[in-house]
């Protein structure tokens, strides 16, 4: 079970790579107002949800402790940033 749970969490920190790297990419572009959501912040943010779910699935199938307050504040910031990246993801 631990080696399930490291998977998945350098799965996750493979997403939160892949959404940092997105927004730094589109950092010098933010200058003259041409930044754009790129797919890999979408990926990235999509990555996290599902490597989420699943963490704290196979925590509490292990039974250890999950605090429940912090990851539901994480998830909705999860959920708030991927609707934002989903939205204006075609739009400058």
């Amino acid at each position: 079970m631990d080696l399930l749970i490291n998977v998945f969490v350098a799965l996750h920190i493979i997403g939160i790579a892949s959404l940092l790297g997105g927004f730094l990419t589109q950092m010098k572009a933010m200058g003259p107002g041409t930044a754009r959501f790129t797919p890999a912040m979408l990926h990235g943010a999509l990555t996290m949800l599902v490597t989420g779910v699943a963490l704290v699935g196979l925590n509490q199938a292990d039974d250890q402790t999950v605090n429940n307050v912090k990851i539901g504040i994480k998830l909705a910031l999860l959920v708030v940033i991927l609707a934002l990246v989903y939205v204006k993801r075609d739009e400058e």
